[in-house]
């Protein structure tokens, strides 16, 4: 059985997040520790116990994602490993695909997206942004409601969720505009996100020469599989590809509906498996691919239907 590896991104996090998986498992519970020693902060307790205020910060939420997402794959990889074929992760995801795909160490990766995540909220309190979902419309749809917002202020569409789910970013202002448009435009619903700032849209481009430090300062490699980029929703093969577009990451778009059609043409047939708390990816596969089969796996229970299922 193939196996394409999914990681999720910011807003996945919750309290509780990896302690049974770190209860049950030395090699989870050594990714944990691992993170505690390298951020010099016991995260692992935040994780496992919050508060959620404190998790779901941008600085904490981000390492918090990673952090699972390893643990996971640390318990399965001798399992799965060579059935591999592809990975992709939303956003912050994205680094854990690469870490899994033995382009970043953990001792790199972490503090890597402990500063990306810092980056990110400081851009958020220099210019304070917003984002909403809008669920209902078609990317078009969604597109022409950023344009006629686009008196107010800044405000593009950030993440292509799935064919009638699109999240827009951007200053507060052009934000609730869009919002306003758009019940009158037909969407089923249109709500704001708790976020610290406007991700992916152009209020992020201040953070961008720090994420570049960061990165510089990483022995990134080449994948051992390729992962798909959520810029360009191509597979990505090498170090210097890898690391161009997770900087352009930041102010460019999540094509999360398009990374899912390419991961199901480059591995028809493969299981779709998301790595860490929830399962948003796994609910998103559904919308976009029917035909896929997906399935999440975070707590020990899951581990255990996946290595079952691989046997």
């Amino acid at each position: 059985m193939d196996i394409v590896l999914l990681f999720p991104g910011q807003g996945s996090q919750k309290t509780g997040m990896g302690r049974e998986l770190a209860s049950a498992f030395t090699d989870a519970r050594h990714v944990f520790e691992q993170v505690d020693d390298v951020l010099h902060a016991k995260l692992s307790t935040i994780c496992f116990e919050g508060p959620d205020e404190l998790l779901t910060a941008t600085e904490n939420a981000q390492p918090a994602l990673l952090a699972h997402g390893a643990a996971v794959w640390a318990v399965v990889e001798r399992e799965l490993a060579g059935r591999v074929r592809a990975a992709a992760g939303h956003s912050l995801g994205e680094f854990t695909a690469y870490l899994a795909a033995g382009a970043l160490t953990l001792t790199d990766a972490a503090p890597l997206v402990r500063r990306r995540g810092e980056l990110m909220r400081e851009c958020g309190e220099r210019q304070p942004g917003a984002m909403a979902a809008i669920l209902g419309l078609d990317d078009a749809g969604v597109e022409r409601l950023c344009e006629q917002a686009s008196d107010a202020g800044i405000v593009v569409p950030a993440n292509y969720n799935s064919p009638e789910q699109c999240v827009v970013s951007g200053e507060v202002a052009a934000v609730e505009r869009v919002v306003e448009l758009a019940g009158a435009a037909g969407a089923k619903r249109a709500m704001r996100l708790k976020v610290s700032g406007a991700f992916h849209s152009p209020l992020m481009a201040d953070a961008a020469p720090g994420l570049a430090s960061a990165l510089a300062s990483c022995a990134l490699g080449d994948p051992v599989w390729p992962v798909v980029s959520n810029v360009t929703a191509e597979p990505v093969g090498t170090a210097g590809d890898a690391r161009r577009l997770l900087i352009e990451q930041l102010t460019s778009p999540v094509r999360w509906t398009g990374v899912m059609r390419a991961l199901w043409n480059a591995a028809p047939g493969a299981l779709f498996v998301e790595m860490g708390p929830g399962s948003v990816l796994t609910n998103l596969v559904r919308r976009i691919v029917p035909d896929a089969d997906a399935m999440a796996c975070g707590t020990p229970a899951d581990v255990d239907k996946l290595l079952q299922r691989v046997s």
